[in-house]
């Protein structure tokens, strides 16, 4: 009998001529979890990928979100990270199960993101996917790199170009604190990176600052363009 990994309600077979000739892999999560996800529609930001619909109008300027716009203001941080773009919205359900996944050690629930992870990582262009980079002591912590596990779930091979230096939990901090940090990243590659364009993959997009400090250290080592993607915005 097979379970939903999220629910452990059991999870109903339906039958088709897919399934009875092996075609099409089962579910591992139910329906009622599935559209627990709130997937980001509509207008959004146009370099976050913030939605529109979920914020108060002043917090728009003309295609971006405040947020955006002050990092675009900021000579040091303006155009830094060119685009970035999540799968779904931070709701509560999406917190609880991601946090399951990235600070209880559940592995295996990085597959309920596949097939939706694939989906949307095909649609980017790049020379690099790169998984945001745990320290030493957070990869001790918490026994892989989530980051690292949502491109391999979604089938992707990915390079590391960078290292993390040990620093306190970005959730910890203010966004003005997160913003006026020193660089927590360091190039680990000899790759040329000259015209490049590196895909980053994170698991959430809360300030950007952590997004945004890899693609400065990208940007000034000779990258054309870079993008991020992560699971929730």
């Amino acid at each position: 009998m097979n379970h939903c990994l999220l629910c452990h309600g059991e999870l109903k077979t339906v039958l088709s001529w897919q399934s009875l000739f092996g075609k099409k892999e089962s579910s591992i999560i139910c329906d009622e979890c599935k559209g627990n996800f709130a997937s980001i529609t509509g207008e959004i930001c146009h370099i976050c990928g913030r939605p529109f619909a979920f914020m108060e109008a002043e917090y728009r300027v003309g295609n971006m979100c405040l947020d955006c716009r002050r990092w675009e203001e900021d000579e040091y941080w303006s155009g830094c990270l060119d685009q970035n773009r999540s799968l779904y919205r931070y709701t509560d359900f999406a917190k609880d199960v991601i946090a399951k996944f990235k600070f209880r050690g559940d592995y295996i629930l990085g597959s309920v993101f596949a097939e939706d992870l694939q989906q949307a990582l095909q649609a980017f262009q790049y020379d690099y996917i790169v998984p945001i980079p745990l320290s030493e002591e957070r990869l001790y912590e918490r026994a892989f790199n989530q980051a690292e596990a949502l491109i391999h779930v979604a089938g992707f091979e990915f390079t590391q170009l960078l290292s993390r230096i040990h620093t306190e939990k970005q959730s910890k901090k203010s966004r003005t604190e997160r913003i006026h940090i020193e660089q927590v990243f360091k190039l680990e590659t000899d790759l040329n990176l000259n015209s490049k364009t590196i895909l980053l993959v994170d698991d959430i997009y809360t300030t950007g600052s952590t997004l945004r400090h890899a693609a400065k250290i990208l940007k000034d080592n000779g990258a054309a363009k870079v993008y991020s993607f992560t699971l929730a915005r």
